[in-house]
C-alpha cells in the first residue's frame, strides 16, 4: 500500500520556523516530481512548492517566495519542507503530494497535476 505521511506540524509563533517531513512507503518517489500543497477549512487547496524528481528544479508560490524551501532525500523517499519567517496566513493543513509519472520537473502546481497524497499536518502560527 502507498502512502505518505507528514510529520512536523504544530503551532508556533509569527516569525518563528517549522521544518515538514514526508516519508513515503510503499514504493520508490525518488523518480517523481514531489510537491506540497494547503488547505485552509472552507478555501480550496492551493499550491505551496514543488520539487523536480532529481530535485535540481524548484517553483515556489508567490506567498512563500524566500520563506519556504523545498527539498527531498531520495535515499530516504523523503521530502521536506523548512518554512522560515511563518505568519499567520500560512497557518493551514499542509499535504505533501507525489505524481505518479517519472521524470517531471517543477511545473506542476495544480492539484489535478498529483495522484498520490498523505492525510496532512496542521500548522497554526499565532500572532
Amino acid at each position: 500500500q502507498v502512502q505518505l505521511v507528514e510529520y512536523g506540524g504544530g503551532s508556533v509563533q509569527a516569525g518563528g520556523s517549522l521544518r515538514l517531513s514526508c516519508v513515503a512507503s510503499g514504493r520508490s518517489f525518488g523518480s517523481n516530481t514531489m510537491g506540497w500543497f494547503r488547505q485552509v477549512p472552507g478555501k480550496e487547496r492551493e499550491f505551496v512548492a514543488v520539487v523536480s524528481w532529481s530535485g535540481g528544479s524548484t517553483t515556489y508560490a508567490d506567498s512563500v517566495k524566500g520563506r519556504f524551501t523545498i527539498s527531498r532525500d531520495n535515499a530516504k523517499n523523503t521530502l521536506y519542507l523548512r518554512m522560515n519567517s511563518l505568519k499567520p496566513e500560512d497557518t493551514a493543513i499542509y499535504y505533501c503530494a507525489a505524481r505518479g509519472t517519472f521524470y517531471g520537473g517543477s511545473d506542476y502546481t495544480r492539484t489535478a497535476d498529483f495522484d498520490y497524497w498523505g492525510q496532512g499536518t496542521q500548522v497554526t502560527v499565532s500572532s
